[in-house]
């Protein structure tokens, strides 16, 4: 059997074992809302997980809890030896497990919480921010928490690590997540980023050093900001490992929905990796990775989102801490706090080596007139050479929106043959189309799209790269392009002679001509610009250099524009001609058509 074909062998086995699993739902019907099963569903898969996992060790562990409890040995000391009897970073110390549940129907809700109240406190962490005690006490009211733990101790609830191992558990947890947000239809965005997306992130990272890690393998961290499901931490650690078995990757990331907080918790949990570094606050407000940095960041942060909610802690830290803090280059309009997230994850990039990606949406490239945070912040990463390489992508590409989006590449180590430079790359017409729609998502990147997008970035050049049907653009950059000077412009009074009037040598304003602007280019001699493009036109305009402002923009949309011309007009009206052809002989059809029934 081929790799691809097991492959796909595997693939299926996960979404048909997901697909029974879900069948549970089908006993919630009429006591939830079928956007709600997943409520449910997600916390009992973990919970049989973590019951299935702990089995051979659990009577060991219920003995040695009983004598701990009695020495008065608690805390650190209590968890640190029942994790080490259980083989895993978390326990049950509690008399029932799945099976003894069943066995007294009449108490299953207080034999139930006693159960919970078992377990160790990385795993209740999860269950209060599932609100899974709300769910609970719904099925106890609707006499249906007895058939669901009968359901999850069938053979499709058997999720036993000597069957499934932990990354097809995790493979199994991801395909019921993107059935819970398929139920939340336009929702499902916000806290759920597709394979295709996160893959091509995931190459992108790795690229500079993907034959080194081949041949040393490497020990590397990774953060994600906002990091919903942790599912982009869960597939670049898969990547890696993917190209070298021995990569060892800890993930670390914060969230601050606590439903999807506890998701990417027992998802950890569940992988065997580092739960303890998934936190829960908010990011902007409450950063719980104060003076950490990176090897990667990879995040796909709210955009078009307000901040002001976080809008005193940040404005507080940025006047505090300046550049030592997060938010010293400047601050965005509140009304967009996704440049926020991009000056958190420079902050986290370790120094001389740190690589993100990262998307956003369009008006991370333009918006803000020089001076204005938005803009300083453009200034800061360019002149700092942060920015390698920004990609646009499709259109209609994620669940919840439709809009053009760019993955934006940042580094504290960029190649030699790269510094100075920008690369941006147009891959919006690179996709493959859905054979059926998701939320917005109406497309994909399959490995062709992947690889060509890659191909282009690793080039590093002036080209088009095309394979089949897919034609994508690179154009590089100097980073002193995408800087300009805005002048303001003034026309004075003029004399009854037609001079200016001065004053100590000076031209004195016309208030009622009011004021204009030049944006002039870096690299451009102002002055000659000036002569140039402005006093052709106002002979005594003049220019008050005190008020010049340093501007920054990627005009992404007119550098890779092309013009199509218009259909000459011969070509119009031979057209015209041959849709009237057309439309005799059809209006001579159906008329005589019509004179021979009536005939006849």
């Amino acid at each position: 059997m081929s790799l691809n074909t097991l492959q796909k062998q595997t693939s299926r086995n996960i979404q048909e074992k997901a697909n029974l699993i879900w069948e549970i739902a089908t006993h919630l019907v009429g006591l939830f809302k079928p956007h709600e099963y997943g409520k449910v569903v997600l916390p009992m898969t973990v919970l049989k997980r973590f019951d299935d996992a702990l089995k051979p060790t659990k009577a060991a562990v219920v003995v040695q809890a009983k004598k701990l409890d009695e020495q008065g040995i608690t805390g650190q000391v209590r968890d640190g030896i029942l994790t080490t009897l259980s083989g895993y970073s978390f326990y049950n110390s509690s008399k029932f497990d799945f099976d003894k549940l069943l066995a007294e129907p009449d108490d299953i809700d207080i034999n139930f919480e006693d159960y919970l109240q078992g377990f160790s406190d990385n795993v209740k962490d999860i269950i209060s921010n599932f609100k899974f005690a709300d769910q609970i006490k719904t099925m106890v009211d609707g006499n249906v928490l007895y058939i669901v733990v009968q359901e999850f101790c069938s053979e499709k609830g058997d999720m036993s690590p000597d069957k499934i191992t932990s990354a097809d558990m995790g493979y199994i947890f991801e395909e019921l997540i993107r059935k819970f947000s398929e139920s939340y239809n336009e929702q499902a965005g916000a806290h759920f980023t597709s394979r295709d997306v996160i893959y091509l992130m995931t190459e992108l990272l790795v690229s500079p050093e993907k034959e080194k890690i081949a041949q040393q393998g490497c020990t590397k961290t990774a953060y994600d900001m906002a990091m919903g499901t942790s599912q982009m931490l869960g597939c670049l650690t898969e990547r890696l490992q993917d190209i070298n078995e021995d990569a060892d990757l800890t993930a670390f990331g914060q969230e601050f929905n606590p439903e999807t907080y506890a998701i990417a918790k027992a998802d950890m949990l569940i992988k065997g990796g580092n739960a303890s570094g998934m936190m829960y606050g908010d990011t902007l407000s409450d950063d719980k990775f104060k003076g950490y940095e990176f090897d990667y960041v990879i995040s796909n942060p709210p955009f078009g989102i307000d901040w002001k909610r976080e809008r005193a802690a940040v404005e507080e830290e940025n006047k505090r801490e300046g550049y030592d803090g997060r938010f010293g280059p400047g601050l965005p309009a509140i009304s967009d706090g996704q440049m926020l997230f991009m000056l958190n994850g420079v902050k986290k990039l370790k120094h001389g080596s740190g690589r993100m990606a990262i998307i956003q949406n369009g008006s991370s490239l333009f918006t803000g007139d020089a001076g204005s945070g938005a803009s300083n912040i453009r200034k800061y990463v360019i002149e700092e050479d942060l920015v390698e390489a920004i990609i646009q992508m499709p259109t209609d590409l994620f669940y919840n929106t439709g809009i053009s989006t760019y993955i934006w590449l940042l580094t504290k180590g960029k190649e030699e043959h790269r510094k100075g430079k920008v690369q941006l790359i147009d891959a919006s017409k690179c996709f493959k189309k859905r054979r059926k729609n998701i939320g917005n998502k109406r497309v994909d990147l399959d490995e062709k799209c992947i690889n060509l997008i890659v191909k282009a970035y690793e080039k590093f050049d002036n080209n088009e790269y095309s394979d089949g049907d897919l034609t994508i653009e690179s154009k590089v950059f100097d980073n002193d392009y995408f800087g300009y000077t805005k002048v303001t412009v003034l026309t004075p009074i003029l004399g009854e002679d037609g001079k200016p009037v001065l004053k100590k040598g000076k031209p004195q304003p016309n208030k009622e001509k009011g004021t204009d602007t030049e944006i002039i280019p870096f690299g451009e001699n102002i002055d000659e610009y000036f002569k140039k493009n402005v006093t052709p036109y106002n002979e005594f305009a003049y220019m008050d250099r005190s008020k010049d402002k340093m501007g920054y923009e990627i005009p992404f949309t007119r550098l890779f524009y092309k013009f199509v011309p218009p259909v000459p007009s011969e070509d119009i009206f031979a057209e015209i001609k041959a849709l009237e052809v057309e439309e005799t002989i059809l209006m001579n059809e159906l008329f005589h058509k019509e004179i021979n029934e009536y005939n006849f």
